[in-house]
């Protein structure tokens, strides 16, 4: 038990140290590592006993298309407003912030529902995630993970075009004849 205990204190001390009265959820993070480090190695467990092997090299345009599925679809589960519903137990709405983005902020401050809302509203931090699952998916089934890969990258090249559109017709082609 006074092993539990020192952990425990130092545990708080560090959570003081780092923090600096800021409700920064380290033990949901911790918790959120846990649990990515258990789902790859079930993953890998996974691969293991179905007896799939891990292909000796991804080809250039796999791992091109694997890329821009995972940024995709990651900013998809954590900005769009279609996917909200799947962030609303751990956010607040805020506005948008962006063409078709929404902005959310956490709504529970230290904590693993913290530590989620963090997760859930982060790009950056899903595509690790994202990324993940989809290299399983590589592993055990190239030809539908090629597929739905596909269709996120397919949507971010209708982004870009988007955006090239609305550029296009707000006259940022038109030159600038600099004041004469």
């Amino acid at each position: 038990m006074a092993i539990t205990d020192e952990l425990r204190r130092w545990a708080r001390s560090q959570q003081r140290q780092y923090a600096h009265g800021e409700p920064r959820p380290l033990g949901g993070l911790l918790g959120a590592m846990g649990v990515y480090s258990a789902v790859v190695a079930a993953g890998a467990a996974a691969v293991r006993v179905s007896g799939k092997r891990l292909p000796d090299r991804i080809p250039l345009g796999d791992a091109v298309l694997l890329t821009v599925a995972t940024f995709r679809t990651a900013r998809t589960i954590a900005k769009d407003p279609v996917t909200s519903p799947l962030r609303a137990p751990f956010t607040t709405y805020e506005g948008t912030s962006g063409e078709a983005e929404v902005a959310e902020g956490i709504r529970e401050h230290g904590g693993v529902k913290h530590a989620i809302g963090e997760l859930v509203t982060c790009p950056f931090c899903l595509a690790q995630w994202v990324a993940s699952a989809l290299a399983f998916s590589y592993v055990a089934a190239p030809r539908a993970t090629r597929m739905a890969a596909l269709t996120m990258t397919a949507v971010a090249g209708a982004d870009v075009l988007q955006f090239v559109y609305d550029a296009i017709q707000n006259g940022a082609l038109e030159g600038d004849d600099g004041g004469q």
